[in-house]
């Protein structure tokens, strides 16, 4: 396994970090302004590494390198359908969010290696793989794809930013999503291959949102080695999170906690 968040045991001395649990979907405009914040805090060493657990309201993204091509259908008729569409920042192609669908991003400081980003993606899958398997779910990763497959198809994406060696974006795990959002989109860019959930593979046994977010929550503390300490939705969060996780004068609220 890449050593560079750690091996599979969580050592006593782990590095304190943050998670919050956010509870209603977000839009994903507000999502990326918690995460600007969160990197900008993180960067000046007002806060620990933390993680941020969500869903997003229905949102088609392009990566960084993405193209319109990716998409099926035209940007009026996404509009039309109520979902957005928004150009990110972060690495991969296009993609669909919607809710039912668990989406991780971890805010860290990783160390200088040559390695960083390959050995972090290598992480994220890892935690993907393990959640996974707690359902009784055979991942596995295939040679040049990234994210968790199954025989069903890709359960979980991922896709993020390594900006002045603090992490940004991250993964998406189909809980329950509508998976009709991945037919408007050639998903990831790859054609013909299949998007797949807990709910497709198990039915009515799926687990909530609420069960996979804790289950990530877990193995990433062992796969990155971070003692994570948890902010379910409407329990009182830190001084520093409560300010950085406010709405701006003028907008609307942009993280319900409960």
């Amino acid at each position: 396994m890449n050593e560079l968040c750690g091996s599979s045991r969580r050592p006593a001395a782990a590095p304190p970090a943050w998670a919050v649990l956010l509870d209603a979907p977000l839009p994903y405009a507000s999502g990326l302004r918690l995460q600007e914040r969160l990197h900008a805090a993180r960067l000046a060493e007002a806060i620990p590494d933390t993680v941020l657990f969500l869903e997003h309201t229905p949102v088609v993204t392009l990566g960084a390198r993405g193209r319109r091509d990716g998409l099926r259908v035209s940007p009026a008729e996404l509009q039309s359908r109520g979902i957005d569409l928004v150009q990110a920042s972060r690495g991969g192609n296009v993609t669909f969010h919607g809710p039912g669908q668990c989406v991780m991003y971890p805010i860290l400081r990783l160390g200088r290696v040559a390695a960083a980003a390959h050995g972090y993606l290598y992480q994220l899958e890892e935690i993907a793989l393990r959640t996974a398997a707690d359902f009784g779910i055979p991942a596995f990763r295939r040679p040049g794809l990234n994210g968790a497959w199954t025989a069903a198809g890709k359960l979980a994406a991922i896709g993020f930013r390594l900006r002045r060696w603090v992490t940004l974006h991250g993964m998406s795990f189909n809980v329950n999503v509508d998976l009709a959002g991945f037919d408007l989109i050639v998903p990831c860019g790859l054609a013909g291959e299949r998007v797949t959930s807990l709910r497709q593979c198990l039915g009515a046994g799926a687990p909530s949102v609420a069960q996979v977010r804790l289950r990530l929550a877990r193995h990433f503390e062992n796969v990155c080695r971070r003692r994570l300490e948890i902010f379910p939705a409407g329990q009182p969060l830190p001084p520093p999170l409560e300010r950085l996780l406010a709405p701006a004068p003028g907008t609307a609220g942009s993280a319900s906690r409960g």
